[in-house]
């Protein structure tokens, strides 16, 4: 798998998460795996798609946070979901994971974003994170 297979399946993970609040995040990571992943995960992937979804879980207040001291008028929780976990997964890669570049994360969450979210999520993705860079 991809370096942009791992990101979507991450994505697509944090995405499904807001359809089952107070559920177990780790048990909500390894069900999707083993039930609704399409692609075949060899054992090192699932442990890195379960370790950077906990772990963006495990910030998601921060990320929030930055993410909203920067988006004026859109408001977390007015933002689309997509868009929202895009950034989430964009803004926890920039930060914390010194193996992928910023622009990478930005090109990438642009990316995933054309095909995940609505017309305008592209650019809204790319003047969020161009601001937290």
């Amino acid at each position: 798998m991809t370096r942009r297979e791992l990101r979507e399946q991450i994505f697509l993970i944090l995405f499904s998460l807001g359809f089952h609040e107070g559920e177990d995040p780790r048990d909500l990571v390894i069900r999707y795996l083993d039930e609704t992943c399409e692609k075949k995960v060899t054992d090192f992937e699932r442990a890195e798609i379960l370790k950077k979804s906990l772990e963006i879980i495990e910030k998601k207040e921060e990320l929030d946070k930055a993410i909203d001291s920067v988006s004026q008028g859109w408001r977390i929780d007015r933002m689309g979901k997509a868009e929202l976990n895009l950034l989430r997964l964009a803004l926890y890669e920039m930060r914390y994971l010194d193996d992928v570049p910023v622009k990478v994360a930005i090109n990438e969450a642009v990316d995933l974003s054309k095909e995940y979210g609505g017309d305008e999520a592209p650019a809204f993705v790319n003047g969020i994170l161009a601001k937290l860079a």
